[in-house]
């Protein structure tokens, strides 16, 4: 049996068993393997994503075992096919041919896509745009994908189960993706946890543009009941991106009975602190896999939420998962009066 790649850095270990046919196994094991010189990877699938608007890479397989976890069906269950990194980066030239929207490498995160589209779809499909468009693309821009409108980014995504701990298989697929694609930019989504300072260089060698960071607790406590495992690393993460170049933007949930404004306060100073610039993002829960019993926030917890971060001096916060808790024309127009176009992601 192989050692554990967070072991042999000092780390602790990750709760990353995945359930197969044959039983539990170690993430790691059950879905990367290298076949000579090259990894492979079990992908459940890849496509346009919304309201991401790049191409999302999903993965099997994960060193966390989160409670809410909105992926579970193919991050805690062996789910997909093998892919090598040849094989993706050649899927990522396919893409590249489709995008209809060339971004700065600044602007290679999630949060910057809601500042183009509103994804209704309504330039395309009705001849007129809708009273929240930002104006900011033709309608031949605005295509139709699995998720539904939007445009097509220059943006390539890895993102539902996470075993960046194993930094070997990202490299060698982000390499193969840049040397093969004109412009492309690479994106990690990430709990953090595999984020040790050697594979975060080893990273940031091979070309990975950003980060979308999910913060998921600031107390310990909470977040190993929610996740299986420690946090005290990855509440340095920020900093320790930062300093190394990466396009960064961080992520919370407003968990009610776990994680609230306070949290979120805490886990927002942290982010302040390593540069206000940094993208905030405060998700809405919604119940789902082993927290189907928990309640979603209310239109007054995630506004009161926004306010107090903003109140800190972060530059861009926005509320996310906005249909779980703005249910109403009214409430919508209510959040937008309050946060304005900005403050919605």
């Amino acid at each position: 049996m192989l050692s554990c790649k967070m072991v042999d850095q000092g780390f602790s270990k990750g709760r990353c068993l995945t359930q197969t046919s044959e039983g539990l196994k170690p993430a790691c094991m059950a879905t990367l393997k290298k076949s000579g010189e090259v990894w492979s990877r079990v992908i459940e699938s890849a496509h346009l994503s919304r309201p991401e608007d790049y191409f999302s890479i999903y993965q099997s397989g994960c060193n966390h075992a989160c409670l809410k976890c909105h992926s579970w069906e193919f991050s805690q269950i062996l789910s997909g096919h093998w892919m090598s990194t040849d094989e993706i980066a050649e899927m990522c030239v396919d893409y590249e041919r489709s995008v209809t929207v060339e971004e700065p490498r600044e602007r290679a995160l999630m949060s910057t896509a809601t500042d183009l589209c509103r994804h209704c779809g309504s330039c395309v499909l009705a001849g007129r745009r809708s009273k929240h468009c930002p104006r900011k693309l033709d309608p031949e821009q605005v295509v139709l994908s699995p998720q539904g409108w939007g445009p097509a980014r220059n943006i390539v995504s890895f993102t539902g189960g996470d075993v960046v701990c194993c930094s070997e298989f990202y490299a060698e697929a982000t390499r193969k993706i840049k040397e093969r694609c004109e412009n492309i930019f690479v994106l990690i989504e990430t709990n953090g946890y595999g984020l040790t300072p050697k594979n975060m260089d080893s990273l940031r060698e091979a070309g990975v543009d950003s980060f979308w960071l999910d913060i998921k607790a600031y107390d310990e406590k909470i977040y190993r009941r929610l996740c299986g495992t420690t946090n005290k690393w990855i509440l340095k993460l920020p900093q320790e991106l930062i300093n190394r170049d990466f396009v960064l933007e961080v992520l919370t949930l407003y968990i009610p009975g776990w994680v609230e404004c306070d949290q979120i306060l805490k886990i927002a100073e942290i982010v302040r602190d390593a540069d206000p610039r940094i993208p905030f993002i405060i998700l809405a829960f919604f119940p789902q896999y082993k927290m189907v019993d928990v309640r979603p926030p209310t239109l007054r917890e995630m506004v009161e939420s926004y306010s107090k971060v903003r109140s800190i001096g972060l530059k861009t916060v926005k509320l996310g998962n906005m249909g779980v808790f703005a249910k109403t024309n009214q409430d919508v127009e209510t959040l937008y009066n309050i946060v304005g176009e900005e403050g919605v992601g």
